[in-house]
């Protein structure tokens, strides 16, 4: 490449062009994979049930979230006579907008990162807590009890979840020093001995942290057993009811965005991110972009593994009563992660480390 083109590479123009193309490539990637992902959490469904699951259209039916799209995309959209229109576009439009742009922070393997910013997991906590007003606006914009009462209870049990979800990840910022995701991740080279989850002797405290922040990731995402905001036998299936065509399909992107980024998330703070179970020093002797392919695919098997054990959450537990839900967030996952991040303060002030 000549210094010329070189040169275009940092201009206002050239990073523009390079910063969309990440986008795009980032994006284009996780669309693609909730694709696959989505046929794996029926499969998986399916399976536990002792029956097929989708195996139609396409080889095994590898084709079949596909068709689903392109059905989504050629339907009619439907507004109701009394709903506000613009909030109904809107709210879908921002569950969707919201569950990528988080995106931009996470660390797919060393380097790879459309912005690699000091507060990331700050970034992260400010995109969670805007992706409750998607859902508010659309339950308030459909003009009816049912989609209104369903989204009453999302924000209700978002902002309860978010609260241990945040202690929880301060356990992970003590430890680290940082709240850049890549410093957290290469914090945990070495093996799978170091990774939060395991390192000794803070297993005592960081691998129930993981697990509490896996349960409260199911009900910060409305999954089962957490998906009372979309309760079928109370609530006609909640805040979507009014929506359909491509309005509804937003909504599902967007909560399966969610669902594989609580996926990325859990292998960021406890399991390493890209790095491998075991030492790598053979890797010195690779190029760097085999050494970020190598990080990638490790990194895709985490996401992948924690996907499944959502896919087996939903398969095998059954749902709970919302007064169960509320009273296992205030009173059992807070208060346990307050004292967690008092443990681990008190371990990086006065432990052999400090």
């Amino acid at each position: 490449m000549t210094s010329t083109a070189l040169e275009f590479w940092t201009t206002p123009l050239g990073w523009t062009l390079i910063t969309v193309g990440q986008i795009l490539l980032v994006v284009i990637g996780v669309l693609l994979s909730l694709a696959f992902l989505l046929l794996a959490d029926r499969k998986i469904w399916a399976g536990v049930q002792m029956r097929k699951g989708p195996n139609v259209v396409g080889p095994f039916g590898l084709f079949q979230s596909f068709a689903d799209f392109f059905k989504f995309v050629l339907k009619e959209i439907v507004i109701p006579s009394g709903a506000d229109k613009v909030v109904f576009i809107a709210a879908p439009l921002i569950s969707f907008i919201l569950a990528f742009g988080a995106w931009a922070v996470i660390p797919f393997a060393p380097g790879w990162v459309v912005s690699n910013i000091n507060v990331g997991v700050l970034y992260l906590f400010a995109i969670s807590s805007l992706g409750v007003y998607g859902i508010i606006m659309g339950g308030w914009a459909s003009n009816s009890k049912y989609p209104f009462l369903g989204s009453l209870r999302s924000a209700a049990q978002m902002v309860s979840y978010e609260v241990s979800l945040g202690f929880i990840i301060i356990t992970v910022i003590l430890l680290t020093g940082s709240m850049n995701l890549q410093t957290i991740v290469e914090h945990q080279a070495g093996g799978f001995w170091n990774w939060h989850a395991f390192a000794l002797p803070t297993i005592i405290v960081m691998f129930p942290m993981m697990v509490i922040f896996f349960i409260s990731a199911l009900a910060e995402t409305n999954r089962p057993p957490f998906d009372l905001p979309e309760a079928e036998s109370e609530l006609v299936a909640g805040y979507q009811v009014e929506y359909s065509s491509t309005p509804y399909l937003l909504f599902m992107i967007g909560e399966y965005s969610n669902i594989v980024l609580m996926c990325a998330m859990i292998s960021l703070l406890f399991f390493g991110g890209w790095q491998a179970p075991f030492p790598t020093p053979f890797l010195e002797a690779w190029s760097p972009t085999a050494v970020s392919l190598f990080g990638f695919l490790w990194f895709a098997i985490k996401i992948v593994f924690w996907f499944f054990m959502f896919a087996m959450a939903k398969a095998i537990v059954p749902r709970y009563r919302y007064d169960q839900l509320m009273r296992l967030g205030w009173k059992v996952f807070l208060p346990t992660s307050l004292v967690a991040v008092m443990l681990i303060a008190a371990w990086r002030v006065f432990g052999p480390q400090a």
